[in-house]
């Protein structure tokens, strides 16, 4: 997307409804925000057709799935070359335990968040997968004692509305 899309108080209200429950019915978000079924299905069309809104999916509480141990795995590569760091990036986002992986800048190249099954696990990731690896040079993991997740994304304070319909659960 070469610009930022233009949004107003009601692309903002349509947005955190969603981020905060995307399975909600159009007629329900359309009575959330304040607008007629159809007007609102437009809206939600536009916000995809800019690229605002680029998907929905499920959350999914690792722990459930076997996977209770997390962790921040912070890597440096050498070269940090283009090709280097598409490998990389490839490599990693190939593994099974990878949930998100972030180039950075500082002192680290790249954090990759990872979930898995114990210290065993942990340890089979970072010697076996992520230390083998040529372009490695450091690595330094992180064990995750607490995970909070973010609200939804929230308009700038220019764009709030002044008021908001009251959601009964």
């Amino acid at each position: 997307m070469s610009g930022v899309a233009e949004l107003d108080s009601v692309d903002w209200r349509i947005l955190e409804e969603l981020q905060n429950d995307a399975t909600l019915p159009n007629r329900t978000l359309a009575d959330l925000v304040g607008l007629a079924p159809s007007t609102c299905l437009q809206r939600v069309r536009r916000l995809r057709e800019l690229g605002v809104i680029t998907g929905f999916h499920a959350v999914v509480d690792p722990r459930l799935t076997g996977l209770p141990l997390e962790a921040v795995v912070s890597v440096n590569v050498r070269p940090h070359t283009r090709p280097v760091v598409a490998a990389f990036r490839a490599y990693v986002m190939a593994q099974p335990e990878t949930r998100s992986l972030f180039h950075v800048s500082g002192q680290a190249d790249f954090l990759v968040h990872i979930a898995v099954a114990d210290s065993t696990h942990l340890q089979a990731f970072l010697v076996d997968k992520i230390a083998s690896r040529t372009e490695v040079r450091n690595l330094t993991s992180s064990v995750v004692l607490e995970r909070v997740e973010t609200r939804a994304l929230t308009p700038p304070t220019d764009q709030r509305p002044t008021h908001r319909r009251r959601r009964v659960p």
